[in-house]
């Protein structure tokens, strides 16, 4: 297992961003989170199997199509142990 902290960058709010990303941890398998930052970013937390949160990051730099990423800080965290894939509200 493996678990990892993104903060992606850019144009990524008001942009179906949050819907695009929980679909595709879902066809991932990937549990965890993603939520909106007063900082006009998104965080996602992601946690999976090693090669999905690999693939779900190569998601995250892509983005979703109206989306613009500029940047995403990836960090490995503790394992958290999520049931499921939400999104959250600020």
């Amino acid at each position: 297992m493996k678990t990892v902290r993104m903060k992606i960058s850019g144009l990524v709010q008001g942009v179906f961003f949050r819907k695009y990303i929980k679909e595709e941890a879902e066809k991932l398998e990937i549990k965890g989170h993603v939520r909106n930052l007063e900082s006009g970013e998104v965080e996602v937390i992601a946690e999976g199997i090693e090669e999905n949160v690999k693939e779900m990051v190569l998601v995250c730099k892509k983005g979703a199509p109206h989306s613009q990423v500029k940047n995403v800080d990836v960090q490995e965290i503790n394992h958290i142990g999520f049931d499921d894939f939400k999104v959250l509200e600020i």
